[in-house]
């Protein structure tokens, strides 16, 4: 007889709050075997710090070294990654994969689910994202009736950026981090500064939320995001 493989699951854990994590995404991280996640080179896991009241010391755990880096390819750690948890999977064991924030919205289970979702039942659960997490956090709604929103990377270039930024209703800017002055310049030229609003680490123990025009742009986290809020001020 065939053995049975395991099933994988993608667990958005939103975006730091540990009680942002969905009932479902709870139940299967307290059920599951095995669990793996991102981990900085330099040891840091924010992943699993924000479930790590959730876990069982009989779980195994599988970190997923990755460069975070925009000069180094992470796809041949992705590669390493997949290889390791399809050994688990095709033993039987289910493994959940932890993602910060929502896996399908520039979350890093993308990666592993395009590796390994054809070879394996997997299941994706859907997690609160930053960009709805810092808008509660701000205290501003970002549309309103027709309203268009755009959630764009700060690692755009500048042109781009300047031609999305130009016709937006709303705008959710992600990844400031290095590129918050080139971000901060183009909303300056488009005449959008005094809409933009600024967090960093949105729900987390650290949240900060800042004067954009306060903002030093030595000290911008890669977690940190630009809120453009609809122009449009109520729906009367």
């Amino acid at each position: 007889m065939t053995k049975a493989t395991g099933k994988l699951y993608g667990l958005g854990i939103g975006p730091g709050d540990p009680e942002l994590i969905t009932l479902k995404a709870y139940r299967i991280l307290q059920s599951v075997p095995v669990i793996a996640y991102p981990a900085m080179e330099n040891g840091k896991v924010l992943a699993r710090a924000i479930v790590a009241d959730y876990l069982r010391p009989e779980q195994i755990e599988i970190p997923m070294p990755l460069p975070f880096s925009p000069t180094r390819s992470s796809q041949p750690y992705y590669d390493l990654a997949a290889e390791k948890i399809a050994a688990h999977l095709s033993e039987g064991k289910d493994v959940a994969v932890l993602c910060e924030g929502e896996p399908f919205l520039y979350g890093s289970f993308m990666y592993l689910f395009n590796r390994l979702s054809a070879r394996f039942t997997t299941e994706v659960v859907p997690g609160i994202s930053s960009t709805m997490a810092s808008a509660a956090a701000l205290g501003v709604p970002l549309t309103y009736r027709n309203d268009v929103l755009s959630i764009m990377p700060a690692t755009l270039d500048a042109e781009v950026l300047r031609d999305r930024l130009a016709v937006v209703d709303a705008a959710v800017i992600i990844k400031l981090g290095r590129h918050f002055a080139k971000v901060r310049d183009v909303l300056i030229e488009l005449g959008q500064f005094e809409r933009a609003l600024y967090i960093e680490r949105a729900t987390m123990p650290n949240q900060r939320i800042r004067a954009i025009a306060d903002v030093d742009p030595a000290e911008v986290p890669y977690w940190a995001l630009i809120v453009i809020p609809s122009q449009q001020k109520s729906v009367s």
